[in-house]
């Protein structure tokens, strides 16, 4: 699977992920809208949650400072898709639900759609990506499992309403 990231830059630039995925050549790094390519689009406002009925090629992050991620910063073409309920594990964040590195989320997106060595890859690369998967464990293979959108939903919930 083809990973992209439509850099906005905007962030300090020792601890951004996405341009050490660039580095390492595990990620496409664009500075316009119209330079990054159509796919799945990893959005926190989008109305349908990830799932592994999402088939596609290309899987889609935006890098910017989570001060800045409204939703109008994501207005790339694609299908939008939000990631269901995980906690951070990189040390900025540990621990904190939905505040993702830009690694952790296309992991994230990677173990939904069934790619889960190619997560463990680009994961493997940050001395806390193991940790990531590990605290995740148990909802990226249930979330995993799901056949659905809805049926991610209904997951997330049990996990929310815990």
């Amino acid at each position: 699977m083809d990973l992209h990231v439509r850099y906005a830059g905007d962030d300090d630039p020792e601890k951004c992920t996405a341009r050490k995925l660039a580095r390492f050549d595990l990620a496409d790094l664009h500075r316009s809208d119209r330079a990054t390519p159509h796919g799945v689009v990893l959005n926190p406002h989008a109305e349908r949650a990830l799932s592994p009925a999402d088939v596609t090629e290309t899987l889609v992050a935006l890098d910017c400072s989570w001060e800045s991620a409204d939703e109008a910063r994501f207005s790339l073409p694609g299908d939008h898709r939000a990631l269901p309920y995980l906690v951070a594990g990189n040390p900025i964040n540990f621990g904190r639900p939905f505040r993702l590195t830009t690694v952790e989320a296309l992991a994230a997106g990677l173990v939904v759609l069934g790619h889960r060595p190619h997560a463990e890859r680009i994961l493997s690369k940050f001395t806390w990506g193991e940790t990531f998967l590990e605290l995740n464990d148990e909802p990226l293979r249930r979330y995993a499992d799901c056949a659905d959108s809805e049926a991610v939903v209904a997951v997330q919930q049990e996990y929310l309403d815990r």
